[in-house]
């Protein structure tokens, strides 16, 4: 099958999935529930959107696939950030009831981060993975203190942490969404005219030089599209942590192609089915008992230890 076809069942599946989730058990009166649900696909979309985007990229760069952006301490910086607001202000604190200062605050906080390992560590070292090792530092880092600062909150409050530790499509902000698509569509826009070079780097470095790709230069403008792309919706929805390793590696083996726009739409169309797949799956089958992303990291989990296993045959 041709990857264009391929491409167009995706499509239509991803399709099929957006249409049962807005208007399965809709009713007649559609007013009220069509803005409600059309927010959550859209934010399902801009976040499966994303999650690939920056998934694919990111493998590239560091020439391995069952790496993600997570790697480099995102999700923990998120939770870190949302603990250390409840621990000083409370759950009244205008950061926890003001969600878009909440989401401003983190989307910001998250790009500082990676500025500053990219300023102190990729500058200076000129090493991916040398910035990779220092992101499973801070990692460990602020998880712990997360947990340290999680003991010592009221409990009657720690259930608003743990809120924040899992993505959520039910209460995204419409506005909040308009922000995060133009933003999200404006870094794939400008990542367009790279995936050709993108396409040479899967050749290596020393090829990739000597068939003239600024290779640094490219590592450099990447990073900062994936934190871009990884930032908004972490902000937007929450942190899921194996959706990128579905997403992608189901590309891979879908499309057989080393083209990055082949991989990624293939990718993205993967995310939005997973995505609203699952949330419909939480809504109408498990009623609300679990979230979408305990429903992709149990999956997920699975995926990636078939994917060791499979590696370690080869």
């Amino acid at each position: 099958m041709r990857d264009s076809v391929k491409l167009a069942v995706l499509f239509a599946a991803s399709l099929v999935c957006v249409l049962l989730f807005i208007f399965y058990d809709a009713g007649s009166d559609l007013s009220f529930i069509l803005p409600e649900r059309g927010a959550k696909v859209a934010a399902m979309v801009l976040t499966g959107v994303a999650v690939a985007y920056s998934s694919v990229i990111f493998q590239t760069i560091t020439f391995n696939r069952i790496l993600t952006p997570s790697v480099m301490g995102f999700d923990a910086v998120y939770l870190f950030l949302q603990t250390v607001a409840l621990f000083l202000f409370g759950g009244g604190g205008f950061m926890m009831v003001n969600e878009v200062f909440n989401f401003t605050v983190s989307a910001a906080s998250l790009m500082l981060f990676t500025f500053f390992l990219y300023r102190l560590v990729f500058v200076r070292k000129g090493n991916v993975f040398f910035l990779m090792l220092v992101g499973v530092v801070m990692w460990t880092l602020f998880r712990s203190l997360t947990v340290f600062m999680q003991m010592l909150i009221d409990p009657n409050e720690y259930s608003i942490v743990q809120d924040t530790m899992f993505a959520s499509f039910n209460n995204v902000r419409a506005d909040l969404i308009g922000v995060s698509a133009v933003i999200i569509a404006l870094v794939a826009l400008f990542c367009v005219p790279m995936l050709r070079k993108l396409d040479v780097m899967l050749l290596g470095r020393e090829h990739a030089v000597n068939l003239g790709i600024s290779y640094d230069v490219l590592v450099k403008k990447s990073l900062i599209i994936i934190t871009l792309l990884v930032a908004i919706p972490t902000a937007l929805v929450g942190q899921m942590t194996f959706l990128g390793i579905i997403v992608s590696n189901l590309a891979y083996e879908t499309m057989k192609t080393y083209k990055h726009g082949y991989v990624i739409a293939c990718a993205s169309l993967f995310s939005i089915i997973a995505i609203a797949g699952g949330q419909f799956i939480l809504e109408r089958v498990f009623y609300f008992n679990i979230t979408i992303s305990v429903i992709i990291n149990f999956t997920g989990g699975i995926y990636f230890i078939y994917l060791l296993t499979r590696e370690s045959k080869r």
